[in-house]
Order: structure tokens, then sequence, then C-alpha cells
């Protein structure tokens, strides 16, 4: 059954944030009547930044992709009830642990009239794999090459198993390019007039100001409702609302739940949340000489109040988390709980550790979660752990993640993972085998364990890896289990949409 919505103030509802039926209902029960450019129906949205271009293949942030994913298709999807579902693929199956086989979608065609078939899968997947690219897409990494069939079916040919390619081929893996257009143009220009077989088609970019799109007629899905679509960037709440009162825009995605507060009770906005796939939690150095005692992790876990802090500072947007694997990812164990919210156990634990009089630890972050990172040490201090806190610009924190430098981060940072293959492994990947940059982790079980669910195809034995390997993070407590996002949008009133689990903005069916 779909969440019920909730009145929250006059002229305003909200989605139940929890259930399992996620996207079922839309944002609002609106007519869909935005507003009108000329005779063209535009819908006009407001996101916190803009593409940094529009090669699917050099854009791996979601702002991009949320624009991206109106002009190209990709090979699968997920659909209103989260399931893995066809898109330019109609079928497909694992021939064995080094090919998957693809059955395309036939009488496709690209917006400039090129044929969408095998030829386009295997020049867009061997372009976004090839090093020459320099795409910083990496959910392909385990693919060798594309082998055609016939004009329309392909195999996807592994260096190595890989079973959950199906799931990586429905966003940021999975979009397909036309190669006689891109070859004919040339990256450069191909990155500023692109062309895909998507729902809309690409119209115009005035950077700063305004993307716009238009409606394909010639869509084999069919033609969208809004004849326009429009995306421009306002990073703060002030200007998005301003932008809904004024008129300018119809929707403003993903708000900060700091942000979605400053708007709930104004006139003429109506807000929504619904639950997201973005896993918050604190990576913890397990060699430091003070981590690497499992008490001590434990005693961090057990000193923070995470449904205080859901409450307090996220304006209960959130969900709490046990582990780091999200609550609709294939292989999550609902049987494990969080840890017990107990601060005198925290301190005992601490004491039997040989710090009874407390520790002190440096913790790096980015400055936006700045309330979460104040409130973390507030609720740790409470117990004798005492935080450095770095709060660093977000782009220096980005690179600082990217860095081969551990140290760079201290001896703790905070960072937020989705998984939006809605697979176990993919907030597992970055943070647990001992080679990945950002694991913190050394342990050949964990790595073991990781290579399980990483390489084997048979589903039964990657669900028993998952699950045992969420029973090991909950036991070794190489993180502090944090909180699983809600989304929150913002819209005038006016649209009815079933929003994606992966919280893209595939606004096809918008009405």
């Amino acid at each position: 059954m779909s969440p019920p919505l909730r009145p929250t103030r006059r002229g305003a509802l909200r989605l139940g944030a929890y259930g399992s039926a996620l996207g079922a209902v839309g944002l609002t029960a609106g007519c869909g009547s935005a507003a009108d450019a000329g005779d063209a129906r535009a819908l006009r949205i407001a996101q916190k930044s803009e593409p940094a271009g529009l090669d699917p293949h050099l854009e791996s942030g979601l702002d991009g992709m949320n624009v991206l994913i109106n002009i190209f298709d990709t090979l699968t999807m997920r659909d209103a009830d989260n399931e893995l579902a066809p898109r330019l693929a109609t079928s497909w199956e694992a021939v064995d642990e080094h090919r998957w086989r693809f059955h395309l979608r036939e009488d496709v065609v690209f917006h400039n009239g090129e044929a969408f078939d095998a030829k386009s899968v295997k020049f867009s997947i061997e372009r976004l794999i090839d090093p020459a690219t320099a795409s910083t897409i990496v959910e392909l990494r385990s693919v060798d090459h594309v082998e055609i069939l016939d004009d329309h079916t392909v195999d996807i040919v592994m260096a190595e198993p890989d079973p959950v390619i199906p799931e990586k081929v429905s966003l940021f893996g999975g979009v397909m390019l036309p190669p006689g257009y891109l070859d004919e143009v040339g990256p450069d220009e191909f990155a500023t007039r692109p062309v895909g077989t998507g729902p809309f088609r690409f119209v115009s970019w005035r950077k700063a100001q305004l993307l716009r799109l238009e409606a394909n007629d010639e869509h084999w899905n069919g033609r969208p409702a809004f004849d326009e679509l429009h995306f421009t960037a306002m990073p703060n709440a002030a200007s998005a609302l301003a932008g809904i009162q004024s008129d300018v825009v119809d929707m403003v995605s993903a708000l900060d739940p700091e942000a979605a507060l400053q708007l709930e009770g104004y006139k003429d906005v109506a807000l929504a949340k619904y639950p997201g796939i973005r896993m918050y939690f604190v990576v913890l150095d397990t060699e430091h000489e003070i981590l690497r005692d499992v008490r001590v992790r434990q005693a961090l876990n057990h000193a923070v109040d995470v449904p205080l802090l859901i409450e307090a500072v996220l304006n209960d947007s959130g969900r709490e988390a046990a582990t780091i694997v999200p609550q609709e990812a294939f292989g999550y164990v609902p049987d494990i709980p969080p840890p017990a919210r107990d601060q005198d156990l925290a301190r005992r634990l601490l004491a039997e550790a040989g710090h009874p009089d407390g520790i002190e630890l440096r913790f790096t972050s980015s400055n936006k979660d700045r309330l979460l990172c104040e409130a973390l040490a507030g609720m740790l201090g409470d117990v004798g752990v005492t935080l450095d806190l770095e709060l660093l610009e977000p782009g220096t924190f980005s690179e600082r993640l990217e860095s081969d430098d551990p140290s760079s981060l201290g001896s703790m940072y905070l960072t937020g993972s989705t998984g939006w293959t809605l697979d176990g492994g993919a907030t597992l990947q970055s943070y647990i085998r001992s080679d990945r940059r950002r694991s913190r982790i050394r342990s050949t079980s964990a790595d073991a364990l990781m290579d399980t669910i990483e390489q084997t195809v048979d589903p039964d034995t990657r669900l028993a890896a998952l699950q045992e390997m969420q029973q090991w993070l909950h036991d070794e407590a190489p993180f502090l289990f944090l909180y699983q996002a809600d989304l929150d949008f913002a819209t005038n009133g006016q649209i009815t949409w079933e929003p994606n689990v992966n919280g893209t903005l595939a606004m096809e069916t918008a009405r």
C-alpha cells in the first residue's frame, strides 16, 4: 500500500517518509499545469548545480545526470516499484561468468535520425571504458569489450566476473550515444550539442542561467506530457523559495533538510518527502593507534543518539542505519539492529580499552555538514571523546577523498554514498576491501567476502556473503553508522510525478 499523504500545514502535503512503495505516489496531487512558454507547456526545475558538461561519459555528478537522463536512454532502468526493468534492452541474461547478453529494442532512433543498434552499444560502452576518454565513471571497470552477435543482440564480455552489470547499465554506465554523430562532430562539440534517444531533445544552454530541452515527438516510449523541460541552478533555499513564489520555477529538487525547513509554511509551496538511498556514515581508521581497538569503535557507535540527530538536525529527514547497506538494496539484512544508544556503555567500553579519561581524535568533513558534525562532537564529548574538527570547503574535501594520502582525512571522516544500482555491494565497494582508496580496513576475511560479493554471479551465494558482511560490520564497527537520508522536494502544487528511488529527475512521466 502506498504511504499516506499527511498535511503538514495549510496548502502543503508531505509524503509519508517510510514504507516499501517507494515512489508510488506523486510529489503532489496537482493537475500538472506548469507555466506556459508561449504555446509550449514547460516544466521548470531548480537544482543545486548545473552539469559540468553534457557528455554523459564525463559527467558523474547527480545534478548533471538529472539533465542527461532526459536526453539519453539507458539499457535498463528502475521502475516505480524499484524493480530492474527494460529500457533500450528488452531482456538480458548471463551466458556464463564472463559474458552478459543483451537483446535490444528495435526501431529506436537518435534525435538526429541515426539508428540505435548493436553498434551503438559497442561504441558507447567501449568508449566509456577506454582510458583515453578519462571517464570518472567506474562501474564498468570489469568490462573488457562488447561483441556484436547481430543488429539487436550484444554480449558484454567481462575481464572479471561482475554479477551486477544489468544494474550498472541502468544509469551512468548504460547511457547510449550515437557513434555516427560523435564521429562527425567530435567530442568537444558533442559535449555542447548532445544527441541521444531520450524523451527530450537538447535545445540550448545559457550557463549559470537556463538549460532548455524540448519533447521528443518520436520517442519509442511515447511523447512526454510537457513540451519543454527547463533546468536552472539555484544553490540556496532562499533563491528556490523566491523562484517558486515568483513563478520562475515549478519544482525544486533534493533539498537539504535545513533548506526544506526554511520552505515550510510559505504560501504556494508544497513539500514532499520520500525515502532515499544515500547512506551517511563516519569512516574510522582501524589502523589508528586508538581506533584499532574494536571496543573504542563500538563505544563511538553507542555514544551517538542517531534518532535524536535525525529529529534535531535533519528535520526528521532520514532513517537510522544499522550498517552502510540501504534498506532497499539487494542483500540488506533487516534483522541486524542498530547499535544501542547507551552512553554509560560507551564510557565503560572506553575504560576497558584503557581510556578512562577519554580520547582525542581528528575528524574531517565538508563544511556543508557543519551542523551534523557539531552535533556528533557534542554527543561524543559527553562520553569523553574530544573531536578535533576540520571542516573543509566541499571542493577541498573532495580532493582529499580522492587523494592517495589517507592521513589527509584524519583518523575519521564523514561521508555519504549513494548505491544507485540498488545492490548491497554498491556502498560497500569503495570502503571495505583493503586495496580501495577510501578504505581504512585491513582484513583478509572482509577482502574475501568482498571478492565473493563483487565477482560471483550466483545470487544465492552473493546473498549469503552480503549477509555475512553486514554481520561482520555490526560486530567489528569499522564505521560510525548514522542514517539513510530521505529526499525532500518543493513544488508549486501543480505537478504530478512519480520519483525514482535513485533520486534522478527522469521527467518523462511528469504530468
